[in-house]
């Protein structure tokens, strides 16, 4: 996110990576409690991390549900990509980064949600 001004380690705190973590493991879930969460939806680093992970958690129940018209290979494939990237996305967040998802981060900033 280098076109904002950059969250320092200091502002994000051990709840903030906790609900982060937890917005990309259980989303679209949590993301939309977070919105819900008056305390939680403006502090910096959920905003950039909420928006991102309920978009991605959207994407990846249409990318499964894709994925299971493919008998056998899309099965497997469908499910094992959404895992490795959850758990990959909420891992990078849990360690306070506020990274970039292809496609997705761009659609976020420029609808104005981050």
């Amino acid at each position: 996110m280098s076109a904002q001004t950059p969250i320092s380690p200091e502002e994000v705190t051990s709840d903030d990576r906790l609900w982060g973590l937890l917005a990309y493991l259980l989303t679209p879930l949590v993301p939309i409690i977070i919105l819900l969460l008056e305390d939680k939806k403006n502090r910096p680093f959920l905003k950039a991390h909420t928006m991102q992970a309920l978009i991605l958690g959207v994407v990846l129940i249409v990318f499964n549900i894709l994925m299971g018209f493919i008998p056998v290979v899309g099965w497997c494939i469908g499910p094992i990509v959404t895992i490795i990237l959850v758990i990959f996305y909420g891992i990078k967040a849990n360690r306070g980064e506020v990274f970039e998802i292809p496609v997705i981060t761009n659609f976020v900033k420029n609808q104005g949600w981050a």
